[in-house]
């Protein structure tokens, strides 16, 4: 196996990532567009999107940092809108798009014409949570967004693999197709379940933070493989599970939360930074099929897909937000009149991503009675096109269409305010339980020492208030923003005096290793970083 092709890949996709976040443009889109021009530069590897390896082995880990990071909390109270688009969307996307496809291209059989419609019928999760973080969507537009792309796939799967077994010659009515859906659906959650609670007890209970991590980092690929194995949705599996351990990690020991918070963020950049550049790559693979088409004719049934696309999205999506409310007298009494701004920004964000492309190439090259499958090539071509279509024009256009629609965004003084009452509670249970501690002599320690503790629980209760606060008029800090700079510096010169230390043989490097963890955790907690 040549290695060299793959660092180039993950080298040049992640300095490209990097780059994007000195620009207004989101990184999705920048790598994109860097693949596309690279794509047919001289020298550049040919890059083939093989789904053998996006969907179990790329696929798991985006997931699951996805489900990590999103809130089970406010998913459930998100969840009719979520089913509604993750599920009931997907399959109407499918039917819809596959239904006008099938007329607009001629002799375009409809089995295969509904292959495509389930290819392009789900949102991607990385390109939808990338644009929705950097835009500063409101956080139920978020929600609604990262839940939707979190199942979606599970259903468009399903849905292309009853179509594929169509178009090869194999039996799949309704009742076969409604009966593999609920078992891939149903299996799926079942194998989530089952392995949450297991999964949960081994990270409380393993005391190495290298063994916890290393069981985080197999978590996604097991459950994935697991629930394939059972003929069930791997996907919905790995989002089960991580729902559930993003829920409960407080229970897990702070050091490995510390481990696996950066390990997840570095693997998460690297895999989402390649799977974008490697969209663009794809383009002489694709385009190097359509021999037998006249460029004119196949632009057209690009730009008639995209359109088909976008039009769907918003033919469902408003009646999927007025309709319950039209029949259900609890729904209007429970929740506010939505305006039309939302629908629309959430029909908007409907950018297609690597899962589109790593289906389509996973189509099979012939059918039972022989022969190859129809119109494989342009299919392949016409997921092409509307995966780069989506990303471009709808991701470059969102953060606009925020600005004009004048959504509200979040509110960062009113969620400043709710986190200093929330640390205020905090810290006062805290001294109270420290309070009753130190009247135990079992717990007796010098007074300095437990004033130094309860400095520590006053200096959290001040810092979120004093966000709240004036700025120093000679440098435009916070008082909270002056304290972790200077304690940054502090910390600096220490640093300093162990590395002359060890230069000075006076301690080895298994000391220094130790004293700069101390601080670097001192750090941490003194200074936390902007995302």
């Amino acid at each position: 196996m040549d290695v060299l092709p793959l660092l180039l890949l993950v080298a040049g996709s992640t300095a490209v990532a990097g780059a994007a976040r000195r620009t207004p443009v989101p990184a999705p889109l920048l790598l994109v567009t860097a693949g596309l021009l690279v794509s047919y530069v001289p020298g550049v590897p040919h890059y083939t999107l093989d789904p053998e390896i996006v969907l179990p082995m790329v696929l798991p880990p985006l997931l699951y940092t996805a489900a990590m990071d999103s809130s089970y909390l406010d998913l459930r109270a998100q969840v009719r809108f979520v089913a509604l688009l993750s599920v009931g969307y997907t399959v109407f996307a499918t039917l819809a798009v596959g239904w006008a496809v099938h007329l607009v291209v001629p002799d375009l059989p409809l089995t295969a014409a509904l292959v495509l419609g389930a290819v392009v019928a789900p949102p991607d999760a990385v390109a939808a949570t990338a644009v929705a973080r950097r835009v500063g969507l409101p956080s139920r537009i978020t929600t609604i967004l990262q839940g939707e792309s979190l199942v979606n796939d599970a259903t468009a799967i399903t849905a292309y693999r009853v179509a594929v077994a169509a178009a090869v010659g194999e039996s799949a009515g309704p009742l076969h197709a409604g009966a593999e859906f609920l078992v891939a659906s149903l299996g799926g959650v079942a194998v989530g379940l089952v392995l949450m609670v297991p999964l949960h007890w081994l990270r409380t209970h393993l005391r190495e933070p290298l063994l916890q991590n290393t069981l985080s980092l197999l978590i996604p690929f097991a459950a994935y493989a697991l629930a394939e194995y059972a003929h069930a949705s791997g996907v919905l599996a790995v989002v089960v599970v991580a729902l559930y351990l993003g829920h409960h990690s407080w229970q897990v020991d702070f050091a490995t939360r510390l481990q696996e918070d950066a390990v997840w963020k570095m693997v998460a950049f690297v895999l989402e930074s390649a799977v974008f550049a490697l969209i663009g790559l794809q383009l002489p693979l694709v385009v190097g099929g359509l021999g037998e088409y006249h460029a004119g004719q196949v632009l057209w049934y690009a730009l008639a897909v995209f359109l088909l696309v976008v039009a769907t999205r918003f033919v469902w999506t408003y009646p999927a937000v007025h309709l319950p409310r039209l029949l259900s007298r609890r729904v209007r009494a429970r929740e506010p009149d939505p305006t039309w701004k939302g629908p629309f920004v959430v029909a908007w964000a409907g950018m297609r991503g690597v899962v589109s492309l790593a289906v389509a190439f996973s189509i099979p090259h012939g059918v039972h009675e022989g022969g190859s499958f129809p119109y494989r090539n342009l299919i392949l071509f016409l997921t092409f096109t509307t995966v780069i279509g989506t990303l471009v024009v709808q991701g470059l256009t969102l953060p606009a269409l925020i600005r004009l629609l004048r959504l509200p965004g979040r509110d960062a003084r009113a969620e400043t305010l709710l986190e200093a009452q929330a640390q205020n509670a905090a810290s006062e249970a805290a001294e109270h339980r420290l309070d009753a501690l130190l009247t135990d002599p079992r717990n007796a320690l010098p007074e300095p020492l437990a004033d130094r503790l309860r400095a520590v629980l006053e200096r959290r209760r001040n810092a979120v208030w004093e966000r709240l606060g004036t700025v120093n008029p000679e440098t435009g800090e916070s008082v909270d923003d002056t304290y972790r700079r200077l304690a940054r510096t502090v910390i600096a010169s220490e640093r300093e005096v162990f590395v002359a230390l060890r230069d000075q043989r006076h301690i080895d490097d298994e000391m220094l290793r130790d004293l700069l963890r101390r601080l670097d955790l001192e750090e941490a907690a003194a200074y936390r970083e902007d995302e």
